[in-house]
């Protein structure tokens, strides 16, 4: 706890939220731009290689063209001169297709036509040549496919052609290559420029948001685990003085046996079972009705009276009052004749889990001081349990609460320090220098601040969750029905059936939240459910939370009793609070049907 009685100082926890959100928000900003600017690049240079092959084969066509010319001409065979031909204009089309896709375009051969204004002018300048070798390369095969074994001495013409614009066209294609070639350079050098001012932007807002972000939050944990230290020390004051008061109980606990053999002598004291047998008769007890111990199957009436009447009176007593005791005169009488007036308790008490019985108490309304000793006596021993049940709930507090403290003490240093020390080192090492390093740590050092973002937001909604106080307790469950549901993998959802959105009192709604929290925790720890539902409802009057698991169930009536400390202190949490609350609280499980816990609280009208 805070000076200001909470659990983080608020203020500071919303601070730490926006700037949380703003330096998020800017790296994640940065990566988008870059990836953005970067990929726009890369789609643009995609197509470089290719238009550099594709204009290169230019070259190669148009010296194939101008061989495969040469050998038709000087070829006297007719299958050969047809195979030459077609050949020939094999390249031709594939030549023209080319050089007007580098111009305009070609989805098929990935050429997007975009030429800068130098390209363009160079293809101008080209095509005149182009044009010349194309017209004498078709006319050429024109004349063949008319007459096959043409002369040569019929297109010796267009060979003329062909060889004098050959040379031209060549030159400007290698000038039209290297420009193609010296433009993808350019591009690649305008990226690594764009690299290195996207990495030094991004190393930019690290170093920010380090010396504005995560170093504020590394001091305000360690004024957190400052405050926790100085909670376990009072907490181990409190375990001394509850050693202290374990001594007086055993102290207590030995006087007790020394009352109850006092008791035993003095007091008329028996128990019976419900069906009135007796199973123990003190020893005043057995005097005064001449009871022999080593009797068995006796009835409890049958002892106290030789009278029918009375015998039917006591009976009846015993039988209509069993479960809720019952306080009152009886009149008896000895096997000796004598008449006896009792005043006498019946209370119902169980032993052992699966074991019920009555306590007789008794005292002859002749000896007023011995019903004094047995009231005195009766309102000690409801004291001792009290003190001994109060007492085993404060030890077990104080024991989860030292768990929750090294538990989250041992998150903050194990993980959240470990993670800024890691954090603090990698900035310190980068070098700008040395590219391809800086790129790898960097995008290390974007994955571990979102680990410790991640790790700082889990360790304080495990303190105690902000919307708890900011929004009540309806957001205050949702959200822990979420992060629930997201840690343990299981099926948690709230149903809020009436739209209940009304605030409490603080104390109402603290105790309300740990209740429901407790109670999704035993869900999932021992009931090994796989679906917890939550829902709320309510009149004008009450508030019902109702919490339903599908787990293995268990039966109630064998839940230790939470006074001997052995167990369920769990539930023992749950009934102080809604205690406190004035609200109440309902435990209906079956083995293998499930569980369901049931809270009522009042509303304030």
């Amino acid at each position: 706890m805070t000076k200001n009685g909470s659990t983080l100082d608020q203020r500071t926890f919303e601070r730490l939220s926006r700037l949380y959100i703003i330096a998020l928000s800017t790296i994640a900003v940065s990566v988008i731009i870059s990836q953005i600017l970067i990929r726009k690049h890369l789609n643009d240079q995609q197509s470089d290689s290719t238009v550099i092959n594709v204009a290169g084969r230019q070259r190669m066509l148009s010296q194939k063209l101008t061989k495969e010319v040469l050998s038709i001409s000087i070829e006297d065979n007719y299958n050969t001169r047809i195979d030459l031909k077609t050949g020939l204009k094999t390249t031709l089309e594939l030549w023209q297709v080319s050089h007007d896709a580098l111009q305009k375009g070609n989805d098929s051969l990935r050429l997007p036509g975009n030429n800068s204004d130098a390209v363009v002018a160079m293809f101008n300048d080209v095509s005149v040549y182009f044009n010349q070798i194309d017209k004498a390369a078709s006319s050429i095969i024109k004349k063949i496919e008319e007459k096959p074994l043409v002369p040569a001495s019929t297109f010796s013409k267009e060979i003329d052609v062909i060889r004098e614009n050959e040379h031209a066209f060549l030159e400007l294609m290698d000038q039209i290559v290297n420009q193609f070639d010296l433009e993808a350079e350019e591009k690649v050098s305008w990226l690594r420029k764009l690299e290195m001012v996207l990495m030094a932007v991004t190393l930019l807002l690290l170093l920010g948001e380090f010396l504005f972000i995560f170093w504020p939050t590394a001091k305000t944990v360690k004024n957190s685990l400052s405050e926790l230290l100085e909670a376990e020390k009072k907490a181990k004051t409190m375990a001394f003085n509850a050693d202290a008061l374990s001594e007086a109980k055993e102290k207590s606990i030995k006087e007790l046996r020394a009352l109850s053999q006092a008791v035993d002598e003095t007091l008329l004291f028996a128990r019976i079972e419900p069906n009135g047998m007796i199973s123990h008769m003190g020893k005043r007890f057995s005097r005064l009705f001449k009871f022999n111990k080593l009797q068995t199957n006796v009835l409890f009436w049958r002892a106290l009276s030789i009278h029918e009447h009375e015998q039917t009176l006591i009976e009846d007593i015993v039988s209509n009052h069993k479960k809720t005791g019952w306080q009152g005169e009886v009149s008896a009488t000895t096997k000796n004749g004598e008449k006896v007036w009792l005043e006498m308790s019946i209370i119902p008490f169980s032993p052992t889990n699966d074991k019920s019985e009555l306590l007789i108490i008794a005292s002859d309304v002749t000896s007023k001081k011995a019903g004094l000793l047995e009231i005195e006596r009766l309102t000690k021993e409801s004291f001792e349990e009290r003190m001994s049940q109060q007492k085993t709930i404060s030890s077990k507090i104080i024991e989860n609460q030292e768990k929750e403290q090294n538990r989250i003490a041992k998150d903050v240093h194990d993980g959240i320090g470990q993670m800024l020390t890691g954090l603090k080192y990698n900035l310190e090492s980068i070098d700008i220098e040395d590219i391809d390093k800086t790129a790898e740590k960097v995008e290390y050092l974007k994955e571990l601040t979102a680990n410790i973002i991640k790790g700082v937001r889990t360790a304080t909604f495990n303190l105690t969750p902000p919307e708890l106080a900011d929004y009540g307790v309806v957001p205050a469950i949702a959200k822990l029905t979420q992060e629930l549901s997201k840690l343990t993998g299981k099926d948690i959802v709230l149903y809020n059936k009436t739209d209940f959105a009304q605030r409490l009192d603080s104390l109402a709604e603290i105790n309300v939240y740990r209740i429901v929290q407790e109670a999704i925790n035993n869900a999932i720890k021992y009931a090994d459910s796989s679906h917890i539902i939550v829902s709320l409802s309510h009149s004008k009057e009450i508030l019902s939370i109702v919490i339903d698991d599908d787990g293995k169930g268990f039966d109630p009536n064998k839940i230790t009793n939470v006074k001997t400390g052995e167990g369920g202190m769990g539930m023992t949490f749950m009934k102080e609070r809604i205690t406190y609350i004035n609200g109440r609280l309902f435990l209906n499980s079956k083995e293998g049907k499930g569980t369901r816990v049931t809270l009522n609280i009042p509303l304030d009208s």
